[in-house]
């Protein structure tokens, strides 16, 4: 599969990946679940740095979702670490690339020092004009349904709107993806067949392509035969 076997006039605005399969991957070569995570990394930066050179507006991952917590505290840790160690990395880079870094999810319940280092990559990055890359990060789908409500009650509230005004793009408005398009294909790895709460307003006209292979494995190619199975489906609904 190459760029020349997908319609390049035809590319998916907005692309999410549930980047599942980090710890099985390492499990099967018998190592430890954070050296899965390490190795998830490095196929991230990648995709993403493909994804800006073809064209690709937006792309949206889960890194990190609320239930994440319940994992040991060492993976927790780990994942934290890296997180913070990837964004003080990349955006140094993502600058140059002219990658835009944005964070989806509750930053408050994170550390001063990770919150710092998001704000950082956010600041760097913010006149960039190339891919829009959104890090799903302590992120639940429910949770984010329940941001927005809140923040319409409280508009409600300050007497800003009426109930008579909530419309579906009121919502839509106060989701942490406000401004953004919704995501035209949603990618999951590892072979599971579920969204685990993952963007459950942006992504209900989603077309979803579940791979087999796990995310560390994951490589340009297989995003190019996604995007070709988005093509082909939109292509039968005339689109």
């Amino acid at each position: 599969m190459t760029l020349q076997d997908i319609d390049i006039n035809r590319l998916p605005e907005h692309i999410a990946i549930i980047m599942d399969g980090n710890r099985t991957w390492a499990k099967e070569k018998g190592l430890d679940a954070k050296l899965g995570h390490k190795e998830g990394a490095k196929t991230l930066e990648k995709i993403v740095r493909y994804s800006n050179k073809i064209g690709i507006k937006h792309l949206t991952v889960y890194a990190f979702s609320t239930e994440n917590w319940n994992r040991t505290k060492e993976e927790v840790g780990a994942l934290m670490l890296l997180l913070g160690n990837y964004l003080d990395d990349f955006s140094k880079r993502a600058d140059t690339e002219n990658v835009k870094i944005q964070i989806l999810g509750d930053v408050s319940a994170l550390s001063s020092n990770l919150q710092n280092s998001i704000n950082k990559a956010i600041e760097r990055t913010k006149n960039n004009t190339g891919v829009v890359f959104n890090v799903a990060f302590n992120y639940g789908g429910r949770a984010e349904l329940v941001m927005a409500t809140k923040k319409i009650a409280k508009l409600i509230q300050n007497k800003e709107i009426s109930i008579e005004d909530i419309t579906e793009e009121t919502i839509t408005n106060n989701l942490y993806t406000s401004g953004q398009p919704d995501p035209e294909l949603l990618i999951r790895t590892s072979g599971q067949i579920r969204t685990s709460g993952f963007l459950p307003w942006q992504t209900i006209y989603s077309e979803f392509v579940f791979v087999k292979k796990n995310w560390p494995d994951f490589t340009e190619e297989d995003l190019l035969e996604t995007i070709k199975e988005y093509q082909t489906r939109t292509i039968k609904k005339g689109k």
